[in-house]
Parts: C-alpha cells; sequence; structure tokens
C-alpha cells in the first residue's frame, strides 16, 4: 500500500477547518403576529427565522397567483398575444377588465395578475398556457411536487373559494417566493409599483412597497374564507427575507414587525467562500473545491457554534497514475450549527467537467487564507 493511501483508513475522513466570527444579532422569540399562521425565511438559505402555524393547511386566496406568474414566465412565451375567452371575462372577483376577444400580450396579463389580482387575467393565462385551464391546474400541481410544496394542491389558477380543494400552508409560499425569485423577471414584476404600457396604467396593491422602505415585492390576497393573505419580500444589507401571513387582519405590520426583527438580529454571514480546500492529503491536495460561496443568517450567540466538515471518498489506488477516473464529485462538505446540519455542497475534483473557481492564483489566495483560518 502506498504512504498515501495508509494516511486515510476510513471511507469517509473528518477534518474540522474552525470557527468563524459573527456579527451581533438577538433571538427573534418575542415577535407577535395577527396572523392564524406565519413564516419568515431567508430568501438565500431557507433559514426560517420566525414561524406560527407554518404546516397548517389554509386557504391562500390571490396569493395563489405566484404560481400563475412563474409558470406563465417559465412558459418563454411572454412576448405573444393572448386572445381573451369568455369564460375569462366572466371571472368574478377582482378583474382588470379584459373583452372577450380582445389581444393581449401574455407579459401585459403576468402585470395584471399581479398588481391588480386580476382574475380574469388568471384564466386567460392558464387557458393559454397550459391550453385549458385542466391543464393548467395539472401544472400548477406538477410544480409544486418540483419545488417540495408537500402540504398544497391547487385547483383554480386565482384563489377564489371556488373548490374545496385549494390550500396550501404558510411554509409551502414560501418555498414557492423563494423558487419565484431566482427569476429575474419574476423579480421585477414582483416589486413594479406602477405598470404603465400599451393602454394599461395599473398601481400596485401592494402597499408595502410604498409603506416599508425595505420591501423589493409582494402579492396581496383577500376572499370571504381565507381572510387577508399576504406574501412580501424586502431586502437590507445583504439580508433577502420573504414573509408569509395566512388570515392576518394586520397583515402589513405583522410583515414589517417580522421584517425589523430579523434585520436588527441577524447578518449574512459569508461561512466559506467558493475555492479550493485546504486538507493534508497527498492525493488530494490542491485539487479539491466547492464552486459557490455558503452564506447563512447568524446571530451573535451562534458565532462560535459554526464547524465546517469534509467528508472524502477514500481514494482507490488506481487514481494515483490515472487521475482522469477519479469522479467529478468526490465528497460532501457540511456545515454545522450548533452541531447540526445547516448546508452542505458537493466537494469537486479539479479534474471533471465542473469549472474550478479562479485558476492558479486564486487558488493561492484561497489557501492561504483556509490556512489562516478565515475566509476570503
Amino acid at each position: 500500500m502506498n504512504k498515501w493511501t495508509s494516511r486515510i483508513n476510513v471511507f469517509i475522513l473528518f477534518i474540522l477547518i474552525g470557527h468563524f466570527f459573527i456579527p451581533t444579532a438577538h433571538a427573534t422569540h418575542t415577535i407577535e403576529v395577527s396572523a392564524e399562521s406565519a413564516i419568515l425565511m431567508d430568501q438565500e438559505s431557507g433559514r426560517i427565522l420566525f414561524e406560527k402555524n407554518p404546516h397548517k393547511k389554509m386557504r391562500i386566496a390571490s396569493i395563489t397567483k405566484i404560481m400563475t406568474a412563474i409558470l406563465a414566465i417559465e412558459s418563454g412565451k411572454m412576448d405573444q398575444n393572448v386572445t381573451v375567452s369568455d369564460r375569462a371575462v366572466r371571472t368574478e372577483g377582482s378583474s382588470i377588465y379584459l373583452k372577450q376577444k380582445q389581444k393581449v400580450k401574455l407579459e401585459d396579463l403576468v402585470y395584471g395578475l399581479m398588481l391588480r389580482s386580476g382574475n380574469d387575467a388568471a384564466v386567460a393565462i392558464a387557458e393559454f398556457v397550459g391550453g385549458s385551464l385542466d391543464g393548467f391546474v395539472f401544472m400548477m400541481n406538477e410544480k409544486a411536487k418540483e419545488i417540495g410544496m408537500t402540504n398544497t394542491e391547487f385547483a383554480n389558477p386565482h384563489g377564489l373559494d371556488d373548490h374545496e380543494n385549494h390550500y396550501s400552508t404558510a411554509y409551502d409560499m414560501a418555498l414557492l417566493t423563494k423558487y419565484a425569485m431566482e427569476n429575474e423577471t419574476f423579480r421585477k414584476i414582483f416589486g413594479t409599483k406602477v405598470y404603465k404600457k400599451d393602454g394599461f396604467q395599473w398601481k400596485n396593491k401592494n402597499k408595502l412597497l410604498n409603506l416599508y422602505e425595505y420591501c423589493t415585492g409582494g402579492k396581496t390576497g383577500y376572499t370571504k374564507r381565507a381572510n387577508r393573505t399576504l406574501v412580501s419580500t424586502a431586502e437590507k444589507d445583504d439580508l433577502h427575507l420573504i414573509a408569509v401571513t395566512l388570515n392576518a387582519p394586520d397583515d402589513w405590520n405583522d410583515h414589517m414587525s417580522m421584517f425589523n426583527s430579523a434585520f436588527s438580529e441577524y447578518d449574512q454571514v459569508t461561512i466559506k467562500k467558493e475555492g479550493y480546500l485546504a486538507i493534508d492529503n497527498k492525493f488530494y491536495k490542491d485539487r479539491i473545491f466547492i464552486n459557490r460561496d455558503i452564506v447563512y443568517p447568524l446571530m451573535e450567540e451562534e458565532k462560535n457554534k459554526i464547524n465546517i466538515r469534509l467528508f472524502l471518498t477514500k481514494p482507490k489506488a488506481s487514481w494515483k497514475n490515472h487521475p482522469e477516473k477519479v469522479p467529478e464529485k468526490v465528497g460532501t462538505l457540511r456545515v454545522l450549527l450548533d452541531g447540526e446540519t445547516i448546508e452542505e455542497v458537493p466537494i469537486y475534483f479539479e479534474n471533471g467537467d465542473v469549472e474550478p473557481p479562479h485558476g492558479w492564483f486564486g487558488k493561492m489566495i484561497d489557501l492561504f487564507f483556509d490556512m489562516l483560518g478565515v475566509s476570503a
């Protein structure tokens, strides 16, 4: 057995890399909200910063339209014209006052859907993108499964109380919003205050865009059975947050209270930057890396509870002379907070198809900071 292989005698190698300083923050345990169900989620990591009955299945009203909007955007047909049907025109509730056989760009319909909560726009979008209402509802539920919305069922594209099997949870709606906010077009529409184009002029119903300086978007909802529902997003000091409230009489203040608490108590911390990993192993040394930064919202009392561990596959003897046989992924970097795993990212071998992050000079910088125990 070669000397370098004898140094690894277990399948998985555990390496403790170090501790990190975290800026001052405090716990968010004192938040009070009027909502029956609520959640505050970090958009980057998905960490839940506050929750109240987050998995309770409830009616969601027009925040349903977040799903309708992202499916329309992902269809790739935003510049195409939609012919409005009689069924769309006759849809009850909030409306952008479409007319039968009117031709409207899908993009305009999505703006009308999100800013004015047009139920007629929702049906027109569904019929065009899904081929039929039923076809679109099927798409909605398939996308929900893909995202991980395990306590959600959609029965229409608008959220009206015309079906018993139309429900979700605060947690699932936060997951949906997290997914949708990764789309640049969705983010733009979600945060638009006023839309003026092709004869349309709509003002966003989301009052937080004017009430709260850090608000970056949102979608309102209301029906008699669901009462007030609201999804909103906010950003400050690199912290991007998602708030959801269901059946909330005082939703505007609920959201501002959750946002303010998190902004004062958490900081977005770069725990580990992308780059090569320092490791005392002849085969892996200077050849393994992660391809993205690891960032996470942390509080002051958590600053000495972060550890990073590497879990690496034991190298095979044949790899020494044939590095091209090494698989692309050779392990996992795991971040632990107070002993609990909060994030995992793949560890790549530089021979694979995944592009190493910086090249030779960047590699030296990464390794230098790794040896110091600091993030570059």
